[in-house]
């Protein structure tokens, strides 16, 4: 079987994390912390477990689908019950790191437009701003209306996603002019404000209005990026550093993800994974908002 470039380098990303993780566990267990360190993990209801099995869960969609991370981790973590500025802020932390490796990757494939990303890039960094610092005020005094305004919106996009998996191919059409600044700047406040929909969102837009597939999706990427990384730091000043056992156990599941979800991308039923998730994100938006409501 013939490994492409970008698998081959998810694949590095994973042996190296491996690596530094079995060093890391292997210190403490020798240094007789292991014991503490599961302790700590069990707190919370075991949440660090079940975040790292919705950070797979998501990962595996992302890199079938292109899509649906931040759709899926915010749908969970309000389900959960956790504070929607808490849910942010946890989300785009974790991204920094799994954005970060499918840069580097879209970079070294050359799939990005310098161009693209800088007109989507700056107006998304003000609008990340703009969210953050909006959920932080929202989420610590409205957390209840806050919350459930982004689970109409993930119910939105989950409406979105199933659509995806009955629309039919259309004719290839002249290139449609988009507005990227406006773009850029209202996905960068939608993804830090409801902790996703950059995907959907700006991607789809791209894709939708005729601009190169590899160079939407690349430039997009390396975009999300940028403004990830904006509101991770914004939300680091504004909040501090919270819920770090959500963080990681996102993170966790991620990165361990990461190079399977590229091998399976092309054996994956997506039509079928568009309905089942699609379906998903609906029933437990629809949850999470009659709770807040009723």
């Amino acid at each position: 079987m013939i490994i492409s470039r970008k698998v081959q380098f998810r694949l590095n990303i994973f042996f190296i994390t491996l690596a530094i993780l079995s060093v890391i566990v292997f210190s403490m267990y020798e240094l007789g912390y292991l014991d503490e360190l599961f302790t700590i993990l069990a707190k919370d209801n075991y949440i660090f477990y079940w975040m790292m099995l919705v950070g797979i869960l998501a990962e595996i969609v992302a890199g079938s689908m292109g899509m649906g991370y931040g759709v899926i981790c915010t749908t969970t973590l309000l389900f959960l019950g956790i504070p929607p500025h808490a849910v942010s802020a946890s989300i785009h932390s974790a991204e920094s790191f799994t954005t970060a490796a499918g840069s580097i990757s879209h970079i070294r494939l050359k799939n990005v437009s310098k161009s693209l990303v800088k007109k989507l890039a700056v107006p998304a960094v003000i609008g990340a701003i703009i969210g953050a610092v909006s959920l932080t005020y929202l989420g610590e005094y409205y957390s209840e209306i806050t919350k459930t305004i982004i689970s109409f919106y993930t119910l939105y996009l989950g409406i979105q996603i199933l659509s995806n998996a009955f629309k039919k191919k259309q004719d290839k059409k002249l290139k449609r002019r988009t507005n990227l600044t406006r773009l850029g700047l209202v996905g960068g406040f939608i993804d830090s404000f409801a902790g996703g929909g950059w995907g959907p969102l700006v991607t789809g837009t791209l894709i939708k209005n005729s601009f190169t597939p590899r160079f939407a999706v690349g430039s997009s990427t390396v975009a999300k990026f940028i403004l990830t990384l904006t509101a991770a730091i914004t939300f680091i000043f504004t909040l501090g550093i919270q819920h770090w056992n959500i963080i990681l156990g996102l993170l966790i599941g991620g990165i361990f993800t990461a190079p399977i979800s590229a091998m399976l991308t092309a054996k994956l039923p997506v039509k079928s994974m568009f309905v089942v998730i699609g379906l998903l994100v609906i029933i437990m938006s629809s949850i999470t908002i009659y709770k807040s409501v009723f």
